[in-house]
Parts: structure tokens; sequence; C-alpha cells
């Protein structure tokens, strides 16, 4: 990279979206989605002294006008009625509500509108120029519907953020979604829109929620051609994943050229978390932001939006992988090295395992996976296929007169 490049990507300018009510987002004690991740990773990047007060961008709430942006009037007094204990059970089910993933908690209509808040928080403050990226780890609830919750998503803060892009600004958004779980409820609600264009690398849904995500799906009427899937194997390591997000992505920007990069960041495909079976280690959480950032001032002069998402080792994974978001957006660099001592002394005390001393993750850690050279090849043919309509383009425009 010439040296004048990296003297941009060396100052960026970026806000990191952070309240401590984010905790409130909690649907009971023992449920894996726990915001007190962000929390942990917030600290952790304290105590490395790359988080200073003066990046931090208090959120506000979303208005109703707002969530009724992609949610039905009905769901949103639905979630309302729910929040202050009104609704029942029978009710509940209709949306999506009072189930074992999605229960019903007191303040869950409020808990939720901040979260879609902070993404909007987010997204004014990089779109109004305030700054060049910003990280909004409260977000990325990406399964939630027009009029119903899903996968531990209430409001569906990506989708809103996306169509208030649309709306305020008249941008063309690129949504890259690398949680393990196909990001099926961003997917459906840009179905047809040809100015929103969604890649989404996850576990094939043979084996995990929500089942959807196919090479298949690849957009409806007008969106035809820009929806893309990237449905990888169990037991996918580093370098397949790798190689299908950064050939996939680099595809895609190329072809659709969008205005803005939205991210949504979920670290549950890492070897340690207990809800998916993926064997990634922290070295594609390093990549991840890399190319996202480098993309972005490519092709978007910079403009980049990242959310949080999924991850349910909250203690060993989730904390590192998404500070590691917040150090490439300000420096273009990971971290490396040792954690802090004083994050490890205080959070140690309440974790339920040991953890990690390191940024990296040690060398065989988890025993060699047997179908490596399978999975790999499967995944290949994955990436073809995804790609396909792409090259078909190509192929057509060469040979138009």
């Amino acid at each position: 990279m010439a040296e004048h490049a990296r003297d941009v990507i060396m100052k960026c300018q970026s806000a990191f979206v952070y309240s401590d009510a984010f905790t409130q987002y909690k649907f009971r004690d023992d449920h894996p989605f726990n915001q007190l991740r962000v929390q942990m990773t917030k600290e952790l990047l304290e105590l490395e002294n790359s988080l200073q007060p003066e990046h931090l961008l208090s959120p506000r709430s979303a208005t109703e006008e707002e969530l009724a942006l992609v949610h039905s009037s009905t769901y949103i007094d639905a979630v309302k009625k729910a929040s202050a204990g009104n609704l029942k059970e029978e009710e509940g089910m209709e949306f999506g509500i009072g189930t074992e993933d999605t229960p019903m908690f007191k303040g869950m209509h409020e808990a939720s509108s901040l979260l879609v808040g902070s993404t909007l928080t987010a997204i004014d403050a990089v779109l109004e120029g305030d700054c060049e990226h910003s990280l909004n780890l409260g977000g990325g609830l990406h399964h939630g519907f027009e009029r119903k919750a899903s996968g531990f998503c209430i409001y569906n803060d990506g989708a809103v953020g996306i169509e208030y892009i649309r709306k305020k600004y008249g941008y063309k958004v690129l949504y890259v979604d690398t949680d393990a779980h196909h990001g099926d409820g961003v997917q459906w609600l840009f179905y047809d829109d040809p100015n929103v264009c969604t890649l989404s690398i996850h576990e094939t849904g043979r084996y995990l929620f929500p089942g959807t995500g196919n090479v298949t799906e690849r957009g409806l009427k007008e969106g035809y051609g820009y929806s893309f899937n990237l449905p990888i194997d169990a037991f996918t390591e580093d370098e397949s994943f790798l190689e299908l997000y950064e050939s996939a992505f680099k595809e895609i920007v190329e072809y659709f050229n969008p205005d803005v990069i939205v991210t949504q960041n979920g670290a549950d495909a890492h070897y340690f978390d207990p809800l998916t079976h993926l064997c990634s280690t922290m070295q594609i959480y390093e990549r991840i932001p890399k190319l996202a950032h480098e993309l972005a001032h490519k092709h978007c002069e910079g403009r980049w939006i990242a959310l949080g998402g999924g991850g349910y080792d909250i203690w060993r994974v989730v904390p590192r992988a998404w500070a590691q978001i917040w150090k490439t957006m300000t420096t273009g660099k990971p971290f490396s090295g040792n954690l802090p001592a004083k994050w490890i002394e205080k959070w140690q005390k309440k974790s339920p395992v040991d953890l990690p001393s390191t940024w990296h993750d040690p060398e065989g850690f988890y025993k060699p996976i047997p179908r490596k050279a399978e999975i790999t090849e499967k995944n290949k043919k994955v990436l073809a296929n995804a790609l396909q309509f792409i090259h078909n383009q190509k192929k057509y425009n060469h040979l138009s007169p």
C-alpha cells in the first residue's frame, strides 16, 4: 500500500456508540444473548488506551415512526404491550415474542428502541460527515422481521438503519453479514430492492438456525441479483472462511458500487462458540474488519458503519473479536501480544471459564478437522455458485454491442 494511503487509514476519525443501558436488553439470566459483552469490549479497549472519551457517542432511542420504516404498527404495538406486561402469552406467539428464543421482558420496547436508535446514531455520525467510520456493538440484530421477532432479535436495527439511509440520504447500501447465522431478516426486507445489496457468509442452514441463506436466494423482481449468500459447511476453518469472504466481498463491491457499507459483525463463527459448528480462530476477526475498512476507503470515501451481532462465548471470544474492529477502524492494524492484566483480573472473577491471556489463539487449541480438504472443496463450489450471476453479467456486457 502506498505511504499516502497508509497515512489516510492511520488517521481515521471514528465514533464508538455506547450506553450502559445496552445491558437492559436482557431476556433472562441464563439466556445466551448477553449484552455484558459490549461493556467488556469497551473496558478492554479503554485499558489498551485505544478508546478515549472523545471517541464515545451517546445513542438516542428510535422513534416509533423510525421503527415503522420496516416494522408494522401492529407489531410495534404488540411489543409495547409486552413491554408493559400487558400481552398474553398466546397473543405474543403470533409475533414471535414470548418464545424460548425471544421471551418477553419488562421494558423490552424501550431497550429494543435504544438499540435501533444507537444504529441510527452511528449512521448519522458518518453520513453527516462527523467521522469516517462508526461502531455500534449494541446493534446487529439481523433476524427481526416486519411483524415478528426471531432469533433473539425484537427490532431489526440494521434493516431500520438501511431504510433510514435510503430515505434520508438516498445512498446505495452494501450490507455485509459475517455472523455464523444467516442474516435473514435484513435480506428478506430488501429482497426486491436494487439499491440495497446483501452479502451473508454463514454456516449452512442444514445444521443451523434459521435454515435459510441458500446460494439460490438471489433477490426478487428489481432486486434480483442483489442478494448473495455463502452457506459454508459445518467445521469450516479460517483459510476457507477467509477465501470465500474476501473473494466475494471484493467482487460484489465492484459489481454493486455502493455509496456506504454497513457490516454486521457477529462473533459466533469461533470454535468456542456454543451455538454454532464452525471452527474459526481469532485470525478471521483480524481480517474481517481489515477488508471492510480498505474497501470502504476505496469505494465509499470511507463511509463504513459496523454493528455487533451474535457471539455467545462472551468471555473468551466476543470482547477480543469486537475490539479488533475498533482497532482496525482507527489505526488499520489489529492488536497483538498480551491482553491487559487488569481486564483479565476483573472479569476472571465472573467468568465460568479461563480467560485467554493473548489477543491470538494458541496453536493447536482444537483438534485437527479430518474432513478439511472435503469441506474446503465444497466451500469453493459455494463461492463459484454464489458469484455466477456476476460472472454471467460480465460476459453478457462484454458480448453486447
